[in-house]
């Protein structure tokens, strides 16, 4: 079932939060988990990195943890690059590791509504097949023509 957000709705997520643990995150460039987190982090997010794999690295001057429970301050929201059926257990150890955590975010193409559900039962909002890297420009004016930033502005318009 594909679920609908009012653009205040998914505003208000973005204004409120400040700091963003995103579990999946590549250490590669190219691939999206990397440019999502790395924008959020220049939009002034602090964005910790959650990645097994990479633990102890650092990433946009954060230290890559290997699990949401090695993060030790609070976090506000939780973007999992994930598969879809990875989800529970991620949700289960957001839930337990922060007690304030406000928002489950999960990316494009990534859902699960058991999981959603026992989110929202605890007070959490959840977000799901979205990416907040685009919803922030959709939302803030940064999207030009083609959906893209590309930081140049015709002085022919």
């Amino acid at each position: 079932m594909e679920e609908t957000y009012s653009d205040s709705h998914l505003r208000d997520i973005l204004t409120r939060t400040s700091v963003i643990a995103v579990v999946g995150v590549s250490m590669n460039p190219v691939r999206p988990s990397y440019y999502v987190a790395r924008y959020l982090s220049l939009k002034g997010f602090t964005v910790i990195p959650v990645n097994p794999g990479h633990a102890g690295e650092k990433l946009f001057g954060q230290t890559v943890r290997a699990a949401l429970s090695d993060i030790m301050e609070p976090v506000d929201m939780v973007d999992i690059f994930r598969r879809s059926d990875a989800v529970p257990p991620i949700v289960d150890e957001a839930l337990e590791a922060f007690p304030d955590l406000r928002t489950i975010w999960m990316q494009i193409g990534v859902m699960h509504e058991e999981a959603a559900r026992v989110a929202r039962a605890r007070g959490v909002d959840v977000v799901m097949n979205r990416c907040p890297k685009i919803e922030y420009q959709r939302l803030f004016g940064e999207l030009r023509m083609g959906g893209f930033n590309t930081g140049v502005i015709s002085s022919k318009l």
